[in-house]
């Protein structure tokens, strides 16, 4: 029995140095994940995002038109900004958003997520 006991311990610490740690504090140690993001929309349109680990507005930004590696483009204003929780973000495109399509990304703490396409209409 007590090696039962030992042995599920030790099992379960294996289980929770796996699980992604995110820190309270200053800094963020997992990469935020982009997984849906909305149909293309005008400007003025709204703009939903999908996603996990996608911090808050205090220390996240969503670039858009940037190229594939996430370099360049335009940063949403604070303004835009009509949601965000670590999953959801929903975002008002600005009168001075680029138009067409072009890659989107969310920045967290200097971590840059997957991107995905979108389109300005």
């Amino acid at each position: 029995m007590v090696r039962f006991f030992f042995a599920s311990l030790l099992f379960v610490g294996a289980l929770a140095s796996c699980a992604p740690r995110q820190q309270v504090g200053s800094g963020v140690t997992v990469t935020p994940v982009l997984l849906k993001v909305s149909e293309p929309a005008p400007r003025g349109g709204t703009l939903t995002l999908q996603g996990r680990y996608l911090g808050g507005p205090a220390n996240g930004r969503v670039r858009l038109g940037a190229d594939a590696n996430g370099a360049g483009g335009y940063v949403f204003p604070a303004s835009a900004v009509r949601s965000w929780t670590d999953s959801e973000i929903v975002l008002t495109i600005p009168a001075d958003a680029p138009v067409g399509g072009s890659w989107l990304f969310v920045e967290v703490g200097g971590l840059r997520s997957t991107g995905l396409p979108y389109s300005v209409r």
